[in-house]
């Protein structure tokens, strides 16, 4: 039976779900952005061994890919390309898609056109909103960086939800949620939900802003670090 791994690793909070397909998932979280380089395996060890399975039998792993923190979500894609440089299929999901899709599903009614927002410091948030129902995703506004001024211009939504700074959280009227990895799971077989990566090894995930290291040479050089276009968080 199909083994299925999926991490959240974007935000302060660690989160990691596991099932075999069909069957009911396992989770565990984890606080403390600085801890995820620590704890990210003994904690997917945890959780596969609650389904009775190791890193070995694996064969889908699905991350969250961003925006988000630079570190979390480097240490989780270097666990998920080992994973795939042994077969496994690696599948991945905003997520911020992650946060409106949990709301969603529930909420009543289950249909909903859902705006997402993360923290992107500076006062700005990351935000997306997606249309969301039991059969299929579809993506309203791709994830981008805005202001609270940027509010009033957004494309309609029925219900927020996320982490920010206060005005952006109270102009929207986000509920205050973390991303779970075990929706990252029930992604994985709804259409617009998680997409396959083909080639995985290769595969440079979204992080949003620059690492503050890369930030910090752009600031005393006046122009962008070459070749940081991908390298975002």
């Amino acid at each position: 039976m199909t083994v299925r791994l999926a991490i959240d690793s974007t935000s302060d909070r660690l989160s990691i779900a596991a099932d075999r397909a069909g069957g009911t998932p396992e989770s565990a979280a984890l606080q403390g952005a600085r801890r995820h380089a620590g704890a990210l395996l003994p904690l997917i060890d945890e959780v596969l061994g609650r389904i009775g399975a190791t890193a070995r039998d694996v064969s889908i792993v699905g991350v969250a890919d961003g925006p988000g923190s630079f570190t979390g979500i480097r240490v989780s894609f270097a666990a998920a390309k080992a994973l795939a440089a042994e077969g496994a299929t690696l599948v991945t999901a905003p997520s911020l898609l992650l946060r409106a899709a949990g709301l969603a599903q529930r909420s009543q009614p289950s249909w909903r056109r859902v705006l997402a927002v993360s923290s992107a410091l500076r006062g700005e948030v990351y935000a997306g909103i997606w249309s969301i129902d039991a059969d299929r995703i579809g993506e309203v506004m791709a994830p981008k960086t805005i202001s609270a001024k940027e509010i009033p211009s957004l494309p309609a939504f029925d219900v927020a939800v996320g982490d920010g700074p206060e005005d952006v959280l109270a102009a929207v009227g986000a509920r205050r949620e973390w991303p779970e990895a075990e929706t990252l799971l029930r992604l994985i077989d709804v259409p617009g939900g998680a997409r396959v990566i083909a080639a995985p090894l290769d595969f440079e995930p979204h992080y949003g802003r620059p690492a503050e290291a890369a930030a910090k040479w752009e600031r005393e050089h006046g122009r962008p670090l070459p070749d940081s276009s991908g390298h975002h968080g």
